[in-house]
């Protein structure tokens, strides 16, 4: 059957570098050289940019998703993962022979987490994946130093590109970085990110050095909540974290911006876009990280339901905050997402051992 929506273009499209994740929690305290630990939690998952297209496919949104998948067990199921059980189009993606999957393994940690990752860079660039990108109506970048080719194709084509950044290593935060922001409809770093490349002492002051580059600025502050700008509508958000026991922070920033999209997509006020990136990227951190802990609709509906349902001073509260998601929420919000497993199935053709 052919889409019956009439703009068939993909929701979001998308390129990086994937990672099988392997993310330990429950650690009564950091590791420390010549000690063993014994952890109470473990999951495994896609992990990288696998991050932000599930996040964005369990929205029901058309997500492309271009990355090279090693020849590897790691590959195969991550794979398998995105395409069968996400349903997330990887015709733009490619198997590398003779290139291993990079692996990262998180340990989760109070509300932060630290990553060691053993890998290699891809044998195929963003720009060799890209090529000529398809139209979409949104892309998730996340941009770097060197300028990617396919990106100003993509804003060419009318493409909504929605950026974010990542830590400096060399921690120069060239403000030539900001050039790119002239391709972009959103930018959303965190706080730590905006004040270094605005060279701000404040999470508002950043905001407002952003918000003349870029129709829509976002900055996120982790335990503290979100700030943005529309110049679009002429819109100004600050709205706080939800409140939440933090098994594992990792990948909650893709799914807060996998979230702003959606909303964006629906054309809602620049408030709901906020909260509701807040509240998905806090249901994700109660999970194991990676791309399975992202809530998805399903998550969403299921926290809703348990808010107006159960009284409590703190979910009057939440009811008055989050009371637009009565009106947002699909009739029919799907089945159960699933989350990160302990360990992947054993692959096709290899049976379990007895």
């Amino acid at each position: 059957m052919g889409d019956e929506r009439p703009d068939a273009r993909p929701d979001v499209l998308l390129t990086g570098l994937l990672f099988y994740d392997l993310v330990l929690t429950g650690l009564g305290k950091p590791p420390t050289p010549g000690e063993e630990i014994w952890t109470d939690g473990m999951g495994t998952s896609p992990g990288g940019i696998a991050n932000l297209a599930v996040a964005a496919a369990r929205y029901g949104l058309r997500t492309s998703l271009a990355t090279v998948f090693g020849d590897d067990y790691y590959g195969a199921h991550c794979r398998e993962v995105l395409a069968e059980q996400e349903h997330i189009d990887l015709s733009l993606s490619r198997t590398a022979d003779g290139w291993h999957t990079p692996v990262t393994v998180s340990i989760a940690y109070g509300h932060d987490r630290a990553l060691v990752t053993h890998g290699q860079e891809p044998p195929y660039s963003q720009d060799a994946l890209m090529g000529d990108p398809p139209a979409a109506r949104t892309a998730l970048v996340h941009i770097e130093a060197e300028p990617r080719e396919w990106l100003a194709k993509a804003a060419a084509n009318g493409t909504k590109i929605f950026a974010d950044v990542g830590w400096d290593p060399t921690q120069q935060w060239s403000s030539a970085l900001l050039d790119q922001l002239a391709l972009c409809h959103a930018f959303v770093p965190n706080d730590t990110e905006a004040m270094a490349y605005t060279r701000t002492d404040t999470a508002a002051d950043a905001l407002g050095k952003l918000s003349e580059l870029v129709p829509v600025a976002v900055v996120t502050r982790g335990r503290d909540g979100a700030l943005a700008v529309d110049q679009t509508t002429g819109e100004y958000a600050d709205v706080p974290a939800l409140a939440t026991e933090v098994l594992d922070a990792t990948g909650a920033g893709d799914v807060f911006g996998a979230s702003f999209v959606a909303a964006s997509l629906e054309g809602w006020p620049l408030e709901e876009r906020l909260r509701f990136a807040v509240l998905a990227a806090g249901l994700s951190v109660r999970r194991h990280g990676g791309a399975l802990a992202a809530p998805g609709w399903y998550g969403v509906h299921e926290w809703w339901q348990s808010v107006k349902n159960t009284e409590s001073t703190e979910n009057t509260e939440l009811r008055r905050a989050y009371g637009f998601l009565a009106d947002r929420i699909p009739a029919d919000p799907g089945p159960p997402v699933p989350h990160a497993p302990v360990t992947p199935p054993a692959p096709h053709g290899i049976p379990d051992l007895p």
